[in-house]
């Protein structure tokens, strides 16, 4: 079911309003509540913040979490500082793909309020003042009219969290249809993986070997394909290697019903590509 992303700076007050929330849900509906979060980094988190490639292995296993847990009958909170625009479009993408709705929940607070939260914390549980000050230049603030942060709720401090607009959000909202990028096209018969890596790379070796006798301009002839391949210069097995990689990758999003097109698909693929 929907998934509900806080976001904020650190020490904004995400836990105690992702908290809140979980109350809320578990005391007004019959639906279990499971909040992801960071907190189990508290001891760690200067060490994790000061090296993006450890920060980013906790944003991945933070989202890998929120996936797991996300279906069709419980609600997910992901207690995180989630400032990362590109990140949030990711949690989007990963909505779309489980067809649930989500929406942000952003606690807006000063740097200094912040700050001043954060000495108030148990030592082992606060941010450095060079972590803590980075963290809120590098943040990336959400912005309704961007569709992965929407619908946005901007909770001040003092704020009471608008409850009844959170459960409309996401409750009585359609989920975003998924797309190509985040849907899974089925593959449209049981041979097709099959004739596609045979015939691409049937027509890889005699474009290869047509140019020992031919040069550049040449028409060549490939198996299967009614198409001829138009080179303006030589190519390499290693270009046209990648190219088969790249046709390789479209036509499994995009599978045909009629195997016998794909030499021709291929050919025209390559034109293109070559020019």
């Amino acid at each position: 079911m929907p998934l509900i992303v806080m976001c904020g700076y650190p020490c904004s007050g995400k836990t105690r309003r992702a908290e809140e929330l979980k109350g809320y849900f578990e005391q007004n509906t019959d639906r279990k509540v499971h909040i992801v979060g960071d907190s189990p980094l508290a001891a760690e988190k200067n060490a994790v913040y000061a090296d993006s490639q450890k920060e980013k292995q906790v944003r991945a296993a933070l989202k890998a979490d929120v996936e797991r847990k996300v279906n069709k009958d419980d609600i997910v909170i992901l207690d995180s500082l989630n400032y990362i625009k590109g990140y949030r479009y990711e949690l989007f993408c990963l909505i779309k793909h489980a067809q649930t709705p989500h929406c942000l929940v952003y606690c807006l607070t000063s740097d200094e309020v912040s700050s001043a939260w954060n000495t108030s914390r148990d030592a082992e549980e606060q941010y450095t003042q060079d972590i803590l000050d980075a963290l809120i230049l590098r943040f990336e603030a959400p912005d309704s009219r961007n569709r992965w942060d929407s619908p946005l709720f901007n909770i001040l401090q003092d704020d009471a969290l608008p409850f009844e607009a959170i459960t409309d959000a996401l409750f009585k909202r359609k989920a975003p249809p998924p797309n190509q990028s985040t849907q899974s096209q089925p593959l449209s018969s049981a041979n097709f993986l099959y004739e596609l890596d045979k015939t691409t790379q049937d027509v890889l070796m005699a474009i290869f070997n047509a140019q020992k006798t031919s040069v550049p301009g040449d028409s060549i002839s490939v198996p299967g394909a009614t198409e001829k391949i138009e080179l303006t210069r030589t190519v390499n097995m290693a270009e046209l290697r990648k190219f088969r990689r790249q046709f390789i990758s479209y036509s499994k999003m995009h599978p045909t019903e009629n195997t016998g097109q794909i030499s021709n698909m291929f050919v025209q693929y390559l034109n293109k590509s070559l020019l």
